[in-house]
């Protein structure tokens, strides 16, 4: 590829990613690269770590007014996975996520704002019917790429704390047989 083809190429490429930001767009979580991560103390001498898959939602994006975006997010329980199948078994019971009583929890933002030029996003988190707000800190989002499929892209990160004891999640495995706060990442692909 000559130079002058490659210049106008990428010239091409970066005024769709700044036309996809510049106005309230609508984006479309990708099933199948967006996933939570969570790590939670046990016994308060290790780390566990686990993913949960199945995560469907959407984001509307405003680069230039953070008021204006906004996420909604579902997440199957069932997809609970700490590479355990003894665990995982334990974790889908009603000690815990209780999957066929609860087989999603939701996520739905309530305010987004921008800091230092950092995001965070706060918004309800439904998880065993107990609904309590929890705040976001994103990395991202990144500039939009084009895929094979033709279809915009963005990705991000975001990570957050939780107290099981709010969410009555678990309620009699007691700290420190099982630490209270658990950290997570929401790790998203969003397609437009």
């Amino acid at each position: 590829m000559n130079r002058r083809l490659f210049t106008a190429a990428l010239s091409a490429l970066l005024f769709t990613g700044a036309a996809a930001f510049a106005q309230t767009s609508s984006w479309t979580m990708d099933p199948n690269h967006t996933q939570v991560d969570f790590r939670i103390r046990h016994m308060a001498l290790s780390t566990v770590h686990g993913l949960i898959n199945g995560v469907t939602g959407t984001v509307v994006w405003d680069e230039t007014d953070p008021s204006k975006c906004s996420v909604e997010a579902t997440i199957q329980t069932a997809t609970v996975n700490t590479n355990i199948d003894a665990r995982n078994k334990h974790l889908k019971s009603p000690d815990f996520f209780d999957v066929e009583k609860y087989p999603v929890m939701t996520f739905k933002s309530t305010a987004v704002t921008r800091s230092n030029g950092k995001l965070q996003v706060v918004g309800d988190l439904t998880l065993t019917g107990v609904t309590k707000s929890v705040t976001l800190n994103v990395d991202g989002p990144t500039a939009p790429l084009k895929g094979p499929d033709g279809k915009a892209t963005m990705g991000f990160s975001a990570t957050g704390t939780l107290k099981r004891s709010d969410f009555n999640f678990g309620p009699k495995f007691k700290s420190p047989i099982l630490g209270d706060e658990v950290q997570f990442t929401i790790n998203v692909e969003a397609n437009h």
